[in-house]
């Protein structure tokens, strides 16, 4: 039995061209593979679209694909993103929540348009729509547009001067709550996640009632380690798994090949915290694999 799959490399948080992610589900699966990654969750933005490519190209790897999503909700006037792992993506209430998810986007997609047309940007659906080749519109389609089309140097600028709160091309979304995303996923035979909670700019007080109000709700995790994260994050997030009563995950939220995030790369969890492969029964069984 290999060290692979004696101990496996869990990355729990990637993206692919279902979403906003640049590789296909079969190059980020190669991908993973290479770098040594033993279970990778497919987790893309409102759809589970990258997945059945995903786990075909793992036959015959060492590395098992797990079906994920990525869901975008709204909490106290922010956007709060919760993974999903382990999931049934036949589910008919999974199918069902997407499909309004999607319906969401598409009308946050047209809205965004408007905006930078008439900010003499034209074509922006249009751009982005190609850019997404049939995948889940986001704003990060829109940014690459507006890169490509000689807007800004890189797609940071973009956000800082077209899409963030408050600019030009910024449009409020409309996201489901919280539970309703913690619902669909429970309901599929999945496990809840919350995603990054470092990365929605909370002050101390504000994130722990973000994290008490997940767990109230129904959540089973929180991402407690990512490639990137300032000094003691993550001690402080394993912390406040284990005042809640959650595991802990990991991930890299791997979009594309660049310096500074790679797929399994510094993923650990502090000692204390409960890794949520080990918690769940859907999971588990990985670990021996």
């Amino acid at each position: 039995m290999s060290e692979i799959a004696r101990f496996p490399l869990y990355d729990l948080h990637s993206h692919t061209q279902a979403s906003d992610g640049v590789l296909s589900p079969t190059a980020l699966v190669q991908r993973a593979a290479a770098m040594q990654v033993g279970v990778l969750a497919i987790t893309d933005h409102d759809t589970v679209g990258g997945v059945e490519e995903a786990q075909r190209a793992a036959h015959g790897l060492p590395l098992r694909v797990l079906a994920g999503v990525e869901a975008s909700t709204l909490w106290e006037n922010h956007e709060i993103h919760i993974v999903g792992l382990d999931l049934d993506c036949q589910h008919p209430a999974l199918n069902h929540f997407l499909a309004q998810q999607h319906q969401c986007r598409m009308t946050r997609a047209q809205a965004i348009a408007e905006r930078l047309d008439r900010a003499r940007i034209p074509n922006a659906l249009a751009g982005a729509e190609r850019l997404a080749q049939g995948g889940v519109i986001t704003r990060g389609h829109f940014a690459r547009y507006l890169v490509e089309i000689g807007k800004a140097d890189n797609m940071a600028n973009v956000f800082k001067h077209y899409l963030a709160r408050g600019k030009t091309g910024y449009v409020p979304p409309q996201w489901c709550t919280i539970k309703q995303a913690i619902d669909a996923i429970h309901h599929s035979g999945g496990v809840a996640v919350l995603a990054h909670p470092g990365r929605y700019g909370l002050s101390a007080k504000w994130l722990k009632r973000l994290i008490a109000h997940f767990a109230e709700a129904g959540g089973d995790a929180i991402e407690v380690a990512q490639c990137q994260q300032p000094p003691n994050e993550r001690t402080q997030l394993a912390g406040y798994a284990r005042d809640n009563g959650l595991a802990g995950s990991q991930g890299s939220d791997f979009h594309q090949p660049c310096p500074w995030i790679e797929l399994g790369r510094k993923l650990w969890l502090p000692g204390g915290v409960e890794p949520v492969w080990e918690r769940f029964p859907q999971l588990a069984p990985l670990a021996s694999a």
